[in-house]
């Protein structure tokens, strides 16, 4: 591995850090979470035409710029530096890819072009609260977790030569605004069962779309109802490998959330320092008392772990070697400590709905709520990994 990046990387970094200090300040996300897409539609297209943001790790051949999973984790730290809420993790690092790898060659080229220039956003609905099981982070991933027979879900059937949907799913990224549902659902009947993906547009007979209120604003969700939805059938019945293309996205997924993480830590840590030589008690600037000098030291030192494994991670996607969880565990977990102490370090004002200081916390538990909790991640890479198998474990 190549510690050192390239200037291709370092240019995508600069440049949209820059973007988003220009477009994305804390006035403009309170009031792109408060519209009803819960981001900005005009910032999301500045990162498609100026960047080509949406069409990073999409092929040449589909309109994309052809970079790897590196180059958009990337992004990803720099977006979570920010809190940017835009379509990015829903269409780029969930349902574009799964549309890559087993949409048919009509479904590629018809859907992956308009992804890549910006103008069509995507979401990945998994019924229940199973995303991180169904990619692979948590759980096995072995179909349970979409339903089928008696334990609810979303149904698939037959109709003609087509195929139709029935059922709910509760929490869906970007659902409410997505112009195109990439759908998890069960088929088969109870006994010989399976899951498949099912491509819905957006303004479908008998979908019904509801935001709901998230406890992380800044990652909008919404819930799902299928009402004998028609469908189309992401590639083909027969050698079609979902689970395994759910947790190969899965994994890429985790590596490029743990650099947003990263990111969002770094900046809550950047923060809380400015704010501790400002700030004054007993003469004095609180930044120079001892106890806040370990206390920050050690969220340093737990930040740069977690930047370290986040771009091991990035790097390994492309290279066979699956670690996206465990470096998503220690983002989340670094993101946490650095929120957590950024409000305690903050004193009164940090407890405030106006401070920024919440929102970084909340994107901590958020994403351990979709995507953890980290004692989850850790233990099903560890469980992925025979660990603590009599014979297979390692002395140490």
């Amino acid at each position: 591995m190549d510690a050192g990046f390239t200037a291709e990387q370092d240019g995508i970094r600069r440049t949209l850090r820059e973007l988003l200090r220009k477009r994305c300040g804390p006035e403009e996300l309170r009031a792109a979470l408060d519209t009803p897409a819960g981001h900005d539609p005009a910032l999301w297209t500045a990162l498609a035409d100026q960047l080509g943001l949406p069409g990073l790790a999409l092929p040449e051949a589909y309109g994309g710029i052809g970079c790897t999973v590196t180059e958009l984790a990337l992004a990803a730290e720099e977006s979570g530096r920010t809190l940017a809420p835009s379509p990015l993790l829903a269409t780029c690092v969930l349902a574009a890819p799964l549309i890559l790898a087993l949409g048919t060659d009509t479904q590629r080229a018809a859907l992956l072009p308009r992804i890549a220039d910006g103008t069509l956003t995507a979401a990945l609905a998994v019924p229940g609260a199973a995303l991180a099981t169904a990619l692979a982070l948590t759980g096995a991933g072995d179909g349970d977790w979409a339903g089928g027979g008696r334990a609810g879900g979303v149904q698939a059937g037959r109709a003609g030569d087509g195929w139709r949907l029935y059922g709910q799913v509760d929490q869906v990224l970007d659902g409410h605004s997505a112009q195109l549902l990439v759908v998890a659902a069960h088929t088969g009947g109870f006994a010989r069962s399976r899951t498949l993906l099912f491509l819905v547009p957006g303004d479908a007979a008998g979908l019904v779309r509801v935001r709901q209120t998230a406890l992380d604003a800044t990652r909008p969700q919404a819930r799902v109802q299928l009402r004998d939805v028609e469908a189309e059938l992401l590639g083909t019945e027969d050698g079609t490998d979902v689970l395994g293309a759910l947790s190969a996205v899965g994994d890429s997924a985790a590596a490029v959330l743990a650099c947003e993480a990263v990111g969002a830590a770094d900046r809550a840590l950047e923060r809380t320092v400015e704010y501790v030589k400002q700030r004054e008690q007993f003469g004095r600037a609180i930044g120079s008392f001892q106890a806040v000098k370990h206390r920050l030291a050690d969220v340093y030192v737990q930040v740069q772990a977690a930047r370290s494994a986040a771009y091991y991670a990035a790097w390994a996607t492309a290279h066979g070697e699956k670690v996206g969880g465990l470096a998503l565990a220690q983002a989340l977990e670094a993101l946490r400590g650095a929120a957590a102490e950024g409000i305690q370090l903050h004193g009164g004002i940090g407890f405030t709905w106006e401070h920024e200081a919440h929102l970084y916390f909340k994107r901590a538990a958020g994403d351990e709520l979709l995507f953890g909790p980290v004692h989850r991640l850790r233990a099903h890479a560890a469980e992925a990994a025979h660990l603590f198998e009599q014979g297979l474990g390692v002395a140490v």
